[in-house]
């Protein structure tokens, strides 16, 4: 099964970055080529790179690219802070952006832009080995968990929110790596919800599985708790964007509701991603930070009005799930089960 997408989410030419345009998904396949710091920085807020794994990616490049355009202290800093606030949630863009500068700072002025563009390379390439191993730790957990039925032909049925493959990440991705591992060894359909309001499962997710060629159904977003009730859904797995020490789980809003369902009806909730994501330094999910988007994504939709004009909106981009409700946590580490403080930091 093809693992990675053509074009690629992200390509770097030794200079300059190529971003797969994902808010032009899915009827044009569009490439930005970015060059610097506030062209990245602001790719990742409209969300034409996006992903928790890929933003970090991105942003040490573009770090990296500012640093090469002016190899100074002052172009460093401002470069480094533009890019780690852009989007408040996501622990993989401020480590990213951390990473590229310490390196910098650590080469000095004549070695700095090398350094930066070196640092930024090996984070790409860690990303990629890390999606590749995730995905096989949670493939092989939840081939364990979930056994074969000789007499049933139908495949088992995962249900996704947001989009957490290639698109999301280097390689094959994270969530949806794990459900693309999975089905390379036995057969699988996915549920992808819609992820509202930018529509990143509509948009995204089925996008990608359709060209992966597994078998694949969209649901809307207010149905996915009553399927799972009703028997309908084997399992949950998703992404993260950032995982407090105690275990809780920030995720794409939605992801919540999700787990309590999957709780209620005894079914594996999994939430996969990279060591990177796993904030040690939070406590607990009550203070991640959660980022509140624009209203005009929610009041229009293709340029139509969808509700009165001016109507307050409330737009978390993020909801927390406490570890309670995470059946196992992944990474390329390993595997948390049960979920608590101890287990986290083992994967982490």
């Amino acid at each position: 099964m093809t693992s990675t997408l053509a074009p690629p989410p992200l390509r770097w030419d030794g200079e300059r970055l190529h971003v797969l345009d994902q808010t032009r998904l899915p009827a044009h396949e569009e490439m930005l080529v970015l060059e610097g710091a506030e062209d990245t920085a602001r790719a990742i807020e409209r969300l034409s790179v996006r992903g928790a794994p890929l933003i970090g990616v991105a942003a040490g490049f573009g770090l990296a690219m500012e640093v090469a355009r002016e190899p100074s202290l002052g172009a460093l800093e401002r470069g480094a802070e533009r890019l780690a606030t852009c989007r408040p949630t996501a622990r993989n863009l401020a480590w990213a952006v951390e990473r590229v500068r310490a390196a910098a700072l650590a080469a000095g002025p004549v070695r700095m832009a090398a350094a930066a563009r070196a640092a930024a390379e090996a984070i790409q390439r860690d990303d990629e080995a890390a999606s590749a191993a995730l995905a096989d730790h949670g493939a092989a957990l939840l081939e364990a968990a979930l056994p074969r039925d000789p007499a049933a032909a139908d495949p088992i049925t995962i249900l996704t929110h947001c989009n957490s493959g290639c698109l999301a990440a280097s390689g094959r991705g994270t969530g949806l790596g794990v459900i693309a591992a999975l089905a390379d060894r036995r057969p699988v359909r996915v549920l992808a919800c819609e992820a509202r309001p930018l529509l990143q499962g509509a948009r995204l997710t089925v996008w990608e599985l359709k060209r992966l060629g597994i078998e694949h159904a969209l649901a809307v977003d207010a149905a996915a708790a009553g399927l799972i009730r009703t028997g309908q859904v084997d399992a949950v797995v998703t992404g993260f964007d950032r995982v407090a020490a105690n275990g809780d789980v920030a995720n794409k809003v939605g992801t919540y509701g999700l787990a309590l369902a999957a709780h209620a009806a005894g079914i594996p909730f999994v939430a996969a991603g990279p060591s990177s994501s796993i904030d040690r330094a939070l406590p607990a999910g009550d203070v991640i930070e959660i980022e509140e988007r624009g209203p005009e994504e929610v009041r229009t939709a293709g340029g139509a009005l969808l509700t009165v004009p001016g109507t307050a909106v409330r737009n978390p981009a993020f909801d927390v799930t406490p570890a309670a409700l995470v059946w196992a946590l992944v990474t390329e580490r390993g595997v948390a089960r049960p979920v608590d403080p101890a287990a986290v930091a083992a994967v982490a």
